[in-house]
């Protein structure tokens, strides 16, 4: 849908980032067709758990081979990050998406024919690099055609929207599966995926000029990523990013399955009644989280307080395995999950726009190699627990929570920083 035309430069006619009032045609179409991309990234990343009873008996997975596979996907999208924000930024979102977005549709194709393990796993490195763009492609559009002050509660609807995924990989998928196989799952998201792309091809415009600063040259990109890591506060910001989503996934993508059915003794369809309350409440939570947003001035402490108190719960699944008290604590983790979209906000207040496209990517990249390492990590856990007399669920939920403790300690502990973004002052930008 052809974008409209720029207004007339005026005292009076909006900034860049503060774009002409959203209309269907010109803001929200392109923004749906983009949170659609988004919803099928969710659910590529959290299917394993519906999956892995699946995977397992076909393949004789152990629970660290479990781990491997489901990590394979963030550790492929987050060492994509680095790629995707020189592209979106000096290629745009349009260019970048499109070529990009076909890796999941193809990567789906090959874990559903996949003949062995090593052929899934080389379908979900595939399926991660399409991926990865998805979201951040979400937030840079919104920071570019919405004012700040709607930024949070924009990502957060965003966000819940693109929970969606979650959705389908509960009770739908959890039924798709029963009745067909894992290797169904993967063709129906294959397919869904399709439809997605063609709708950004459809909706998504191209750059409008002077619509948001653009590195001069490519290699002006690359030294902006070097000067991203040389601000004190960009270490606080990874050290939280890389367990704070790590632990919903783990969570949500991977250990959900495997503990309500070897500690509690559900059924598939059982564990899909969970999936998706947990899902619902992520759906919604982050719009929540993104309208009571308390501005930069008390967010961080905010996310600090938030992230022990999620830490606190994964430490009582830990200790404590009655089968209602984890389910109790899976939902909670699930509405915890919103205060993500403060992280992002955090991120966006941060930095100046002219970075904006390879900050987020930074904060994306630590994110996913988060999940990747927690994913891995706590199935190693669990697969030696029993040697220590442990129990493995007990490990692996005990660990994703101090983990977690740990991340928001050093968040809270490093400086701030100076704010460079839309909510404070600006300072020089790398460039």
């Amino acid at each position: 849908m052809t974008p409209p035309p720029a207004a007339p430069a005026s005292p009076a006619a909006p900034s860049p980032t503060e774009a002409l009032p959203p209309t269907p045609g010109s803001v929200w179409w392109p923004l749906l067709a983009l949170i659609a991309g988004f919803a099928l990234s969710q659910a590529f990343r959290t299917v394993t758990a519906i999956l892995a009873g699946g995977l397992q008996a076909e393949f004789a997975l152990s629970a660290q081979a479990l781990g491997l596979f489901a990590g394979t996907f963030a550790f492929a999208f987050g060492l994509s990050q680095f790629g995707m924000g020189v592209a979106l930024d000096y290629y745009g979102l349009r260019r970048t998406l499109l070529a990009v977005f076909p890796l999941a549709i193809v990567g789906a194709g090959v874990s559903a024919l996949a003949p062995n393990f090593a052929t899934l796993v080389a379908g979900q490195v595939l399926i991660g690099i399409g991926c990865s763009p998805a979201f951040v492609t979400c937030t840079l559009y919104i920071a570019r055609h919405f004012p700040p002050k709607r930024f949070a509660f924009v990502s957060g609807l965003a966000l819940g929207l693109g929970g969606l995924g979650l959705l389908l990989t509960g009770t739908p998928m959890a039924w798709w599966v029963g009745v067909t196989s894992w290797r169904a799952g993967f063709a129906l998201l294959g397919a869904l995926a399709l439809l997605a792309w063609l709708a950004i091809h459809r909706w998504l415009p191209g750059a409008t000029p002077g619509a948001h600063p653009r590195p001069d040259t490519l290699a002006g990109t690359l030294r902006g990523f070097g000067a991203l890591f040389l601000q004190p506060h960009t270490l606080g910001i990874v050290a939280l990013a890389l367990v704070s989503y790590a632990a919903f996934l783990t969570l949500r993508g991977l250990w959900l399955g495997p503990l309500l059915t070897a500690r509690h003794g559900f059924d598939l369809l059982q564990v899909g009644h969970v999936a998706l309350a947990m899902s619902l409440l992520s759906l919604f939570m982050p719009a929540l989280f993104g309208r009571l947003d308390p501005g930069p001035a008390t967010r961080r402490r905010w996310i600090v307080g938030f992230a022990l108190t999620t830490a606190t719960v994964f430490l009582a699944m830990a200790g404590w395995q009655h089968a209602w008290t984890d389910v109790a604590a899976m939902v909670l983790v699930g509405a915890l999950s919103g205060v993500g979209v403060l992280q992002y906000a955090n991120v966006r207040s941060s930095y100046p726009p002219e970075v904006a496209g390879r900050a987020l990517s930074v904060f994306t990249m630590a994110m996913f190699l988060g999940v990747a390492l927690v994913q891995w990590l706590t199935g190693w856990v669990a697969s030696v627990a029993p040697a220590w007399g442990l129990d493995p669920y007990a490990a692996a939920m005990g660990s994703t929570g101090l983990l977690l403790a740990l991340g928001a300690g050093v968040f809270g502990w490093l400086p701030a920083g100076h704010p460079g973004g839309p909510d404070g002052p600006r300072p020089e930008a790398p460039r």
